[in-house]
């Protein structure tokens, strides 16, 4: 028999990262090409993994690889050569076999520049399929997160 498994969708897993724009990352307008946030992104992901042990590193160890299906931004101010922005990443919770990162990214002056979102499925490393499952690593890690209950 199997039991269903409940979700704390209340509770906000995230993590704050800070990068100094490069000069290669602006136009030449001197702002930041509207396609760099999306390695903003990247990095403020990468941040997130290693902080709290769901890095892209722990993930091959375990077989899985987590491609991203999915990417929005939305612009609100620019960002220029020098500035050290933060990239504040949230995990959203959900019942199925895939993450979703919220960002928020903040200027020098704490305002909000850019937000978006990513969407990534897990893939088997082994057979390259999409894992409709849960992967028991990624259910350990919601467990320890307190994101999810029996």
């Amino acid at each position: 028999m199997k039991r269903k498994m409940r979700y704390n969708s209340n509770r906000e897993i995230n993590y704050t990262y800070e990068i100094r724009v490069r000069f290669v990352e602006t136009d030449p307008l001197g702002i930041v090409w509207h396609g760099n946030y999306i390695q903003y992104f990247e990095d403020g992901r990468e941040a997130f993994g290693r902080h709290h042990g769901i890095s892209y590193l722990d993930q091959k160890e375990n077989g899985f690889a987590s491609p991203i299906v999915k990417s929005t931004s939305e612009h609100k101010l620019p960002l220029r050569y020098g500035d050290v922005a933060t990239i504040k990443t949230i995990y959203v919770d959900s019942p199925a076999a895939k993450m979703i990162f919220r960002y928020e990214i903040f200027n020098p002056e704490g305002e909000l520049v850019c937000t978006g979102e990513t969407i990534q499925v897990f893939i088997s490393l082994d057979s390259g399929e999409l894992s409709l499952t849960i992967p028991p690593f990624f259910k350990a890690w919601k467990e320890k997160e307190g994101l999810l209950s029996e």
